[in-house]
């Protein structure tokens, strides 16, 4: 089991509240204060789950400046008051920033018995096979 020191913790609970709150969000027809609230709270609880230096050193690192800027500027244009522009900004910013994590998460999954079997279902296993042997490092 890991362990967590309690600024994890809260790390933990705000990103998880965050990513609630980008949902619902999300599923209430991209209403901009849930959005907003969501953004604040993701980003925020990143920060306390790795570290305010290391969060900054991952968001201005020189190969993923196109990234961030996608990902800060749609967080921004969300607090401005268009959400939909905003999130499709953020969810692209998002992928370029994460993109490195993708195989790792792919092979994690592909070994849960149930979302395994999933992933290897004809039409998503070609989609996933592409998601997974990205090259790029993280």
């Amino acid at each position: 089991m890991i362990s967590l020191s309690d600024t994890q913790k809260i790390g933990m609970g705000l990103t998880g509240f965050g990513v609630f709150f980008l949902f619902f969000g999300m599923i209430l027809f991209f209403d901009k204060a849930l959005l907003a609230i969501g953004n604040v709270l993701f980003v925020a609880g990143l920060a306390f789950v790795i570290g305010l230096e290391r969060t900054f050193r991952f968001f201005f690192q020189k190969h993923k400046m196109k990234a961030t800027g996608f990902f800060l500027g749609g967080v921004l244009i969300v607090l401005i008051g268009w959400p939909l522009i905003g999130m499709i900004l953020e969810i692209y910013g998002f992928f370029l920033l994460f993109r490195g994590f993708f195989p790792v998460v792919v092979g994690f999954i592909r070994r849960v018995p149930v979302l395994g079997s999933l992933l290897n279902l004809p039409g998503i296993s070609s989609l996933v096979d592409k998601v997974g042997e990205s090259n790029n490092m993280v």
